[in-house]
């Protein structure tokens, strides 16, 4: 049996799960509900000047609201840093789309790539890095 690839942040085994296009809120399954009735629109945004993220509507606006530590990000610098700038408009095929999920972390391993992305650029002495 092939082992499961572990979660980038806790070490947990990741579970594949189908997930809707939202790195942020993607693997949860009332987000795969919106994604087929349509209720959200996605884009690939840019964060932190260099990362590359897509996030749902809902999910763009709330980016600001995290904790900054958790992207290893000082509270003094979370004005700026918090900022998205958008890049494209993302369509979502008919196809079902799958990822790694964290049991743990309750993430998808793309939304927990792009969050150690996070915290190796904002500060790469960081315990968390």
């Amino acid at each position: 049996m092939k082992k499961s690839p572990q979660c980038p942040l806790c070490f947990s085994s990741l579970e594949r799960r189908e997930v809707a296009p939202c790195m942020d809120c993607g693997h949860c399954p009332e987000e795969l509900q919106h994604l087929r009735e349509g209720i959200h629109q996605y884009a690939e945004c840019e964060a932190f000047g260099k990362l590359s993220v897509i996030l749902c509507n809902f999910c763009a606006v709330d980016f600001g609201s995290h904790v900054p530590a958790y992207f290893g990000v000082s509270p003094r610098k979370w004005n700026t840093a918090s900022r998205l700038n958008f890049l494209r408009a993302i369509y979502p095929s008919a196809e079902h789309t799958w990822d790694a999920v964290c049991p743990e972390c309750q993430r998808r391993c793309a939304w927990l790539d792009f969050v150690q992305a996070a915290r190796q650029l904002n500060d790469p002495q960081s315990e968390y890095a």
